[in-house]
């Protein structure tokens, strides 16, 4: 079965059939996370670094923030029987799509506050696709492990 992660949304499995994608990673980042033993992984598509900016939001939506998404994204999986010693971690988009000039830096600040976050819980990243001017795809296949990034423009390739 096919999940699709919108923006500001997240979704985990554990059966084999399932596939987890979300698609159009401009500025947003695509936090894909899975453990090759349990079988079990997820993907959080955040748009920005501190839900500090709007407390409401931030309790109505989650998965928008970096604080709030992520810690909900590595519980979810451990339910499914993830654990994060062996949790392989790979992290898409961080581009400047509408703020090419770098005013506003959102991309940049999403995958620092990414990268901190992910510091202080002894969280390594695997494999990584950010920055640039372009949109990117992810998606994971829950049965092998195997993820693939499309950038616009180029076919979808395994990394």
């Amino acid at each position: 079965m096919k999940h699709i992660v919108g923006v500001a949304d997240m979704k985990t499995s554990n059966q084999a059939a399932d596939t987890i994608i979300t698609y159009s990673l401009g500025s947003c980042i695509g936090l894909v996370i899975y453990d090759p033993f349990a079988k079990a992984g997820g993907i959080l598509h955040y748009m920005l670094p501190d839900s500090s900016i709007d407390d409401a939001k931030a309790k109505s939506k989650p998965y928008m923030f970096v604080d709030t998404g992520i810690p909900r994204l590595f519980k979810e999986t451990y339910t499914l029987g993830a654990k994060k010693s062996r949790m392989k971690v790979f992290i898409a988009g961080g581009a400047e799509i509408l703020d090419q000039q770098g005013f506003f830096n959102i991309g940049k600040r999403n995958y620092m506050a990414l990268k901190k976050m992910l510091f202080r819980n002894n969280v390594l990243i695997e494999k990584q696709a950010v920055g640039g001017n372009v949109n990117r795809t992810v998606r994971l296949e829950i049965a092998t492990g195997h993820i693939y990034i499309k950038t616009s423009g180029s076919r979808e390739e395994r990394i």
